[in-house]
């Protein structure tokens, strides 16, 4: 089977510099293997995702020399027009398994648990799993979440970079929302589902998605689908040990494109990734170069030179 990697970004602001480098360890990986690439917009949450940031996240991709195969800002590879896609596998999983209305409220979620260990989501409670007939139809007037119903077992699975991993849904996470109260595609199925439609056989990402990993195997395997192989990459990071924010304009590639040609930023990406001596650099002669086990496994913080 031919892999598959994808570039799947969210067009909620100007992509900045890890996304970029996840953009070119994702490249870099797939095309190592003679794979090919997908692009979509994830922009189901519409009222952050803008038409002309997903454009500029396709003009900022070109600009690097990030080719893809399949998809871009095209019909059938935006999310916010894949709502049938979504309708269906919320009917299959619910063939599978429990999904049933949760009328929970944020501040209720944070009183009534810790956070789950790996993202901060709340361990969901179970609260509204039990309600009633009388109880759900007394709350029939209120906009629901729509949440599933996990097993109390062990999830196991090797990620490509940081190798063994488990998760307990049960007891880590808890039951997970499929579609928010506002009507909007809960993340975890949607990416679940698109994944699959699309054929994607590896999806690379920083490791603050590390905690999604279990939840959407499970939900690949509820739907009768292989997960792909998942591999997380290290954050980067300012050197005061600050994440790298969209929200906070951090080396976006507005400002980088303006400071550095497509092979000088590229070649500074691989180098911080351990692939290569920093010199300019187009992506595919940075090909041959590419192994996972040359990218560190800690966060690398962005030398202040980039800064």
């Amino acid at each position: 089977m031919q892999v598959c990697g994808r570039f799947a970004p969210s067009p909620s602001g100007r992509m900045h510099l890890g996304n970029a480098a996840s953009a070119l360890a994702a490249w870099l990986s797939a095309r190592s293997q003679g794979g090919k690439m997908v692009f979509r917009i994830e922009d189901i949450d519409t009222a952050r995702c803008r038409p002309e940031y997903a454009r500029q996240l396709a003009d900022d991709l070109r600009w690097m020399g990030l080719d893809w195969d399949e998809g871009g800002d095209v019909p059938g590879y935006r999310q916010s027009g894949r709502a049938a896609v979504y309708e269906d596998a919320l009917a299959r999983i619910a063939r599978q398994a429990k999904v049933y209305p949760c009328w929970c409220t944020r501040a209720e979620l944070h009183a009534a648990s810790a956070p789950h260990a790996s993202d901060g989501t709340p361990l969901y409670s179970g609260r509204c799993r039990g309600l009633s007939d009388e109880e759900r139809a007394a709350r029939a007037d209120r906009p629901a979440a729509l949440r599933v119903e996990v097993p109390d077992e062990m999830i196991t699975w090797t990620d490509g970079h940081y190798g063994p991993q488990k998760e307990n849904l049960a007891r880590e996470c808890g039951d997970f929302v499929l579609r928010r109260s506002d009507g909007l595609w809960a993340y975890q199925l949607a990416v679940t589902a698109d994944d699959a439609a699309m054929g994607v056989t590896e999806v690379v990402r920083g490791r603050d998605l590390l905690g999604s990993t279990a939840r959407q195997i499970w939900l690949h395997r509820l739907l009768g689908n292989e997960p792909p192989r998942y591999c997380h990459l290290p954050l980067l990071t300012a050197p005061d040990g600050r994440r790298l924010s969209k929200r906070e304009r951090d080396l976006d590639l507005g400002a980088l494109r303006a400071r550095y040609s497509a092979p000088e930023l590229v070649g500074r990406i691989a180098a911080m990734l351990g692939i290569g001596d920093g010199s300019p650099a187009e992506p595919r002669e940075l090909i041959p170069l590419f192994s996972w086990d040359k990218i560190p496994r800690q966060d690398i913080v962005v030398p202040p030179g980039l800064m």
